[in-house]
């Protein structure tokens, strides 16, 4: 773990830190994108490259020698990554975004994880698919559960669930596992993010104490017991309506390459009306889509930050920003696809080829995509109900 955890006054330094580091990472995982579409999972070079560099860290509560940080900052170095690979950018985002998600859990089961030299990747299957029943103490926890990122090199999974018993309604949790008590499905067989090793797990009659269980609720609002001690502002925000802006900076980061790939070909393409480079649509082309990535990046990272500066305040999202926020990181995800999807349109059939880089960029990138905080029929209509709403 790394002990500098950022002192008071210190937060843009260690985010331009955290983003550099990153960005140092830049060429090693686009050297590795092959390998980790091959394998259909993080290589274990890139997993101890992101826990070796801190970069696993940023949202890791002080106490336990983590960053910290405000969630604008991962979405940051989640950006950064992306240049380099979708796949590998994604897993390190999960691998983060479990650090916010376990601070709200009780502190004893922060402390089996965080604990002194002990590691701390956490792979998660967030929808509640897997039934608990009430023992003495916790649960006995089973089912198959699906899109675990990065479980492959995962110590610990968060399995979402239900805790049935006969005097009382159905209780939506999330459960703490050590990843040596799940059994993987290798069933990840995707045409996009192939490299992040989202696969199955199942558990089997496992006991999960009580101290590893967050209530459903307590999840959603980001009220969970480990808030009264770890509260900064990043602890406490509603994890489905804000946690989308750092898939969606994944999407960025990715387009933002394909941009690059895009312009870099067509400087040396020639076709039956001669330079590429030198024909207008081409320019048009290009103009345009560099316009929806400024717009993109305005938009998601415009939403991180408004949230976090309400949270920073002390003060709750209402409604209408959640939807905000989420509408946000929707719709730069979509300014994303469209910009990729006009200059891969534009790229002749060289771009089909197999070693040809922007086809995978092409394909990861809908796979971001369709995350489901991502998805904009229910982002742009969520936020529709709010404004339609009568007063």
């Amino acid at each position: 773990m790394a002990a500098d955890a950022s002192p008071p006054g210190m937060a843009p330094a260690i985010a331009d830190d955290l983003v550099a580091r990153a960005a140092a990472l830049v060429p090693a995982l686009k050297a590795r994108s092959k390998q980790a579409e091959a394998q259909r999972r993080l290589p274990d070079e890139t997993a101890a490259e992101l826990s070796d560099s801190g970069l696993l860290n940023i949202c890791v509560p002080a106490r336990f020698g983590g960053y910290e940080q405000p969630w604008d900052v991962l979405c940051q170095v989640s950006r950064a990554l992306a240049r380099g690979c979708g796949s590998q950018a994604w897993c390190a985002n999960i691998y983060n975004d479990h650090c916010q998600l376990l601070a709200g859990f009780p502190l004893e089961a922060q402390e089996e994880v965080w604990g002194p030299g002990k590691p701390a990747r956490i792979s998660a299957s967030i929808a509640p698919e897997a039934k608990a029943q009430r023992v003495r103490g916790g649960v006995r926890l089973s089912g198959r559960l699906r899109f675990a990122s990065g479980v492959d090199h995962a110590h610990w999974v968060i399995a979402g669930g239900m805790i049935l018993a006969e005097a009382t309604p159905p209780q939506r949790a999330y459960f703490l596992v050590p990843r040596r008590e799940i059994t993987i499905i290798d069933d990840w067989h995707v045409v996009g993010l192939a490299g992040t090793g989202s696969k199955s797990f199942v558990v089997d009659d496992v006991f999960v104490p009580e101290h590893r269980i967050l209530d459903g609720v307590h999840y959603d609002e980001g009220t969970g017991p480990g808030t009264s001690v770890n509260t900064a502002a990043v602890y406490r925000m509603p994890r489905f309506d804000v946690a989308g802006t750092s898939f969606a900076a994944v999407a960025l980061g990715i387009a933002e390459t394909f941009l690059a790939e895009y312009v870099a070909s067509a400087r040396g393409r020639r076709n039956l009306l001669g330079l590429v480079a030198e024909q207008q649509g081409a320019q048009i082309g290009v103009g345009a889509s560099a316009a929806e990535l400024m717009a993109a990046e305005r938009l998601i990272f415009g939403a991180a930050r408004d949230a976090m500066a309400v949270l920073e305040r002390g003060e709750r999202l209402t409604s209408e920003h959640r939807q905000r926020t989420r509408l946000g990181a929707a719709f730069g995800a979509q300014l994303c696809l469209t910009a990729t999807q006009r200059l891969f349109n534009a790229a002749g059939a060289g771009a089909l080829f197999a070693d040809n880089p922007m086809q995978r960029l092409m394909r990861d990138l809908y796979a971001v995509a369709a995350h489901r905080a991502l998805t904009w029929d229910a982002c742009s209509s969520g936020y529709g109900a709010v404004m339609l709403a009568a007063p």
